[in-house]
């Protein structure tokens, strides 16, 4: 036997027939063994250097972007547990309309907070080009449909947190948009400041428009959880309600 047969012959013995295996290649032998060193990292510490995390106004706009969702969050859920504010507008329609209100201008002085820290700090000559101003633009247009749309599509009350108020939709909103996207409104707000950031070639706009879609995503695991077991007892106790219905019609 030569010596290549008895190579084969190993080969069969540690590899059966039957127990094929992919060979797995190694690439660079794994991210371990990639030199960052050798990474290009000019651009961005260029951007870092064009923004002044130091400045007031973006540290005012970063704590009007934390803000927002947590004091609708705190208050919404203060309210679904005590009903202090339906009581004390006597109405939970009415405390859920100056609820939102007050949203609606925490939201405009958020905006404005945000749009004087762009104002502040530097521009940033790779986003300074007419490709990046149109695609602000497009940003823009999209995300104001998606908000517009998705408050026509739930309504005032549906907006802003009427469910922790016991106002609740007949059903669930399936239409444009939320049959092409979830939290519409919540995403569409967020596309609206990455577009404002491109228009005006922010750099510091980037870092806040990443701030304002964090603060939104720890919100949402927040909001989906607990409506979720609000409309699951207001569900269980509307079925409650027409069996004992049934029951009194019955007798």
């Amino acid at each position: 036997m030569s010596d290549s047969d008895s190579d084969a012959a190993a080969e069969r013995v540690n590899n059966p027939a039957g127990e094929s295996h992919p060979v797995l290649l190694d690439c660079c032998g794994g991210l371990s063994n990639v030199d960052y060193s050798k990474m290009d990292l000019k651009p961005m510490e260029e951007l870092l250097k064009l923004i002044n995390f130091h400045d007031p106004s973006f540290r005012i706009a970063v704590i009007a972007i934390i803000f927002n969702p947590l004091f609708w969050n705190v208050v919404a859920r203060w309210e679904h547990s005590t009903r202090s504010l339906s009581r004390l507008f006597g109405s939970p329609y009415l405390a859920c309309y100056c609820l939102g209100f007050i949203i609606i201008l925490l939201n405009i002085y958020r905006s404005h907070s945000m749009t004087m820290a762009m104002k502040a700090q530097a521009r940033w000559e790779v986003m300074d080009r007419t490709g990046v101003f149109y695609a602000g633009v497009t940003l823009m247009v999209l995300g104001t449909l998606l908000v517009v749309s998705s408050f026509l599509a739930l309504g005032f009350t549906g907006t802003f947190l009427g469910d922790y108020f016991g106002i609740l939709m007949d059903e669930k909103v399936t239409g444009f948009p939320f049959n092409i996207i979830k939290n519409p409104m919540y995403w569409g707000s967020t596309a609206n400041y990455l577009g404002l950031a491109l228009i005006g070639a922010s750099p510091v706009g980037l870092v806040l428009t990443a701030i304002v879609g964090v603060a939104y995503k720890v919100a949402l695991r927040f909001e989906g959880r607990h409506l979720h077991l609000i409309r699951t007892s207001i569900s269980s106790a509307k079925s409650k309600s027409r069996e004992q219905k049934e029951k009194h019609g019955r007798r």
